[in-house]
């Protein structure tokens, strides 16, 4: 026993030593920092005060641009022409192919409406499958709703169904938003290793499994075998 405890004890001191090793590190480079700006004159703190005014200004005017360009709400666009518009003026593009008489679209609708709102870097925007054929041809959509993640005018990435999504209609605005970081298509300051429908409780019958269908020519719910 007494082993033991001498182990744990050393143990004990290892883990305080490394605990002010790392806590004199953090304080020397506060006082490094703390130091250096005592050591700036009047020019020097004048041009980090310049240099921080145009970062700003900067981030300012690319929010403003964006908004612009119809980035920070969700929209629905009315045709397959507007669609290529609004993907080349945009670098990053999430767009929902959604039908009227899809209920899940509805849900999908919700999330995305928060999103756009917290992701100004990305335009969000909906379009009507139904009066959309070409595209959903050219693009391979068949199960509805489909969201199609575009980056630099080129689609990278789709989120078919809510299979991505913890397969289930419950799923969260988080989840939604950790497969479009998944993806590069917004800016997601999470945990991209940690899904977070993982960490969520499964709610027995809430959780529904939901079938791709992908027959020819035919655009399917993501829940049901009715065209």
């Amino acid at each position: 026993k007494m082993a033991a405890d001498t182990s744990v004890d050393i143990l004990q001191k290892v883990l305080e030593n490394e605990i002010l090793q790392s806590t004199k590190v953090v304080e020397e480079h506060l006082d490094a920092e703390i130091q250096k700006l005592d050591q700036m004159d009047e020019d020097e703190l004048e041009r980090l005060k310049q240099r921080r005014l145009e970062a700003l200004k900067k981030s300012q005017q690319q929010k403003q641009e964006w908004l612009s360009k119809g980035h920070g709400e969700y929209r629905e666009i009315p045709s397959e022409r507007d669609f290529f518009q609004e993907v080349k003026e945009s670098k990053n593009v999430v767009c929902h192919f959604y039908r009227d008489t899809t209920f899940r679209c509805q849900i999908m609708d919700k999330h995305l409406t928060v999103l756009a709102k917290k992701h100004i870097e990305t335009k969000f925007m909906k379009l009507n499958a139904e009066k959309s054929p070409f595209l959903c041809e050219r693009l391979r959509i068949k199960v509805i709703p489909t969201l199609a993640l575009i980056k630099d005018g080129k689609t990278k990435d789709y989120v078919v169904g809510f299979t991505d999504l913890g397969n289930t209609d419950d799923f969260t605005t988080e989840t939604l938003e950790w497969r479009l970081g998944c993806a590069d298509v917004i800016n997601y300051s999470g945990n991209l290793m940690e899904p977070p429908f993982q960490s969520q409780k499964k709610y027995g019958t809430s959780f529904t499994k939901l079938d791709k269908k992908t027959i020819r020519g035919k655009i399917y719910d993501s829940d049901s075998d009715d065209d």
